[in-house]
This record gives structure tokens, C-alpha cells and sequence, in this order.
């Protein structure tokens, strides 16, 4: 049996999660998951579409949000009773955080950004992962039992092998200590329209967009084609666009069928968020950028230029 870890906000679902099944199905066939807090009875239905059989719900009045070493207990007090052969998670920072408390605590190793894993003894596994952003593939063996890996983002094809899935709700036993850390509050913009993760277009902005202001116009170029807004680590460090929006090795990683990237400049980190996208299209005055290399089209010109004509254009084909 494969375990795995499947994170929600508030009862919607990660839409990694699907991934993640997906790689623990090709493992084994009988998957079950470790959810935790409350809304989480939403996400039994989802995760029965991509073969989980059984969701062990963590429930404690505490919980009524991350709680990342909470979870790592409900994590282990399913593991004490099942005996999985591995535990798997998404690659996010909630993911990698889980299970680096649960491989603490049982003194295990733990794979990270894996892109393939084969058990191939009672306490050994292979694993591809992937290093350097991305810019290398490691192989290695990994010995504990069981396995604590973590899912690279679009490593694989989510793919539906509908079930019903049962559910087992259990009381996570609890100390206060393991309570210090959680989100006690949440402050600042809702977010809204399509999440940058899901997103098919994604509209990128970088150094080259000169400020803040200039963003207003990948905001409606994206809302005109349905996409969502992405930038560069320097725009969130310069305080223009928030972290959620950042693309990138230590920002959210993307596979949306076009990628629009302007004044980005391409740096490793950066291409490893977005090298997964069907078509990236990058617009830059320097013919020699990074980016340029990764491009599926280059273009150089002005985006402050060039950013106007896109979106009547792109109105105009919308009959908008």
C-alpha cells in the first residue's frame, strides 16, 4: 500500500494531489491518503476520481488550519496502522514541510522533487530527481522503510481511475508543542479568478516591466485570454506583484499550454517554474537573454510597445 499526503486550503483540494496519486498508483494499486483539518470530508469525492480507496481524516477542533507538525502526526498514527511501503507528497512547500518533520521524527531519509520512484526491496527504492533547478536528474538509491518521498510538480499526467473511496475519521492525538507553529490569521487580497498553478495561459512579468504600474496590462491581457498573471523573484523582491504570483524553483511551478514571458530575463530559477509549459513565448529588447534560449518564440521588441497591440488584438479576436 502507498500512502500519501494531500494537502487542501480550507477544503479545496491541491490540484497537485492528482499527480501525486497518479505516481502512487503506478506504484502500487491500492493507495490510500492522510487529510487533515476541517472541510477536508470535500476532498474524499476528488481524490476517489484518481484511485484513492480509503481517506484517513485527521479531525481535532484545533485544526482548523495548517498546522504543519499537526499533520505529521496524523501523518505517522496512519502509518502506525497501515505499514504503507511508501509515503508520498506534493513537492510545495506544505508537502516537503510535512514530510521533513515525519522523516525527523523517524530518523528516515526523504527524496525530494521526484520524477520517478521504484520500490525494489522490502527497504530500498530508486528515485529520479530532479537538482540544480532542475537542471540536473539525479538517481539514486534510497534506503528506509518505509520510503518518505515528495512529488516534482508535473513529473507526471494526473489520470483519473475513478473509485469509491471510504473514509476513516480518526482524532489525531495531539501535544501542545506540536501546535507552535500554524496560520492563525490571514491578511491582504483575496484571491481571485484562475490560480496560477491551474492556469492554461500565464501572463509573466519581470524587471523589464519598469514598476507596478505597467502590471495593470498583464492583468487584462490575461483576463482577456482566461489566464492568470505570473512574475519574476526580482518583481516580488522589489515589492511590486505579491509572492503568490512568483514563478519560479522557490515560487509556484506551471505547465500552462502558453506561457507568456515579458522583461524576464530567464535565470535558472525561473526557467525551472516554467520550462514545463507547452509553448513559451518571450518578449525582450536583449536578443541575448537566457530566456531567449528556452523560448519556443523570441521576440524582441519593447513590451511597453508591444503590450498595447497584444491586447487590442487580442480583444479583437475575442469580439471583445
Amino acid at each position: 500500500m502507498i500512502l500519501i499526503y494531500v494537502d487542501h486550503d480550507r477544503g479545496e483540494i491541491d490540484p497537485l494531489a492528482a499527480q501525486v496519486a497518479t505516481m502512487a498508483r503506478s506504484i502500487d494499486d491500492d493507495v490510500q491518503a492522510v487529510i487533515v483539518g476541517s472541510n477536508a470530508e470535500k476532498c474524499v469525492d476528488e481524490l476517489g476520481k484518481f484511485g484513492v480507496t480509503t481517506v484517513h481524516h485527521g479531525v481535532d477542533d484545533r485544526l482548523a488550519d495548517y498546522t504543519p507538525l499537526a499533520s505529521a502526526r496524523a501523518v505517522l498514527a496512519v502509518m502506525e496502522r497501515t505499514s504503507p511501503r511508501a509515503v508520498l507528497a506534493a513537492s510545495t512547500p506544505r508537502g516537503n514541510e510535512v514530510l521533513g518533520h515525519i522523516a525527523a521524527i523517524r530518523d528516515l531519509p526523504l527524496a525530494s522533487e521526484c520524477s520517478q520512484i521504484s520500490l525494489t526491496g522490502a527497504d530500498t527504492a530508486e528515485v529520479s530527481r530532479a537538482r540544480w533547478g532542475g537542471n540536473l536528474l539525479e538517481r539514486s538509491k534510497v534506503t528506509g522503510d518505509p520510503l518518505l518521498a515528495t512529488v516534482q510538480a508535473h513529473a507526471v499526467v494526473a489520470q483519473e481511475a475513478p473509485v469509491a473511496a471510504s473514509t476513516d475519521a480518526f482524532d489525531v492525538p495531539l501535544t501542545d508543542a506540536d501546535l507552535l507553529v500554524g496560520i492563525v490569521d490571514r491578511t491582504g487580497a483575496q484571491a481571485t479568478g484562475v490560480g496560477l498553478a491551474e492556469a492554461k495561459v500565464v501572463v509573466s512579468g519581470g524587471r523589464g516591466m519598469d514598476g507596478p504600474e505597467a502590471f495593470a496590462m498583464l492583468e487584462e491581457l490575461a483576463d482577456i485570454l482566461g489566464g492568470a498573471v505570473g512574475c519574476s523573484r526580482v518583481v516580488t523582491a522589489a515589492g511590486w506583484r505579491p509572492h503568490a504570483e512568483q514563478v519560479g524553483q522557490t515560487g509556484t511551478k506551471v505547465a500552462p499550454d502558453v506561457y507568456l514571458a515579458f522583461g524576464i530575463s530567464g535565470a535558472t530559477q525561473h526557467i525551472a517554474g516554467c520550462k514545463s509549459a507547452k509553448t513559451l513565448i518571450a518578449v525582450n529588447t536583449d536578443a541575448q537573454a537566457p530566456i531567449m534560449t528556452h523560448a519556443d518564440y523570441a521576440v524582441v521588441d519593447n513590451l511597453h510597445t508591444l503590450l498595447p497591440v497584444l491586447i487590442e488584438k487580442a480583444r479583437a479576436a475575442k469580439g471583445a
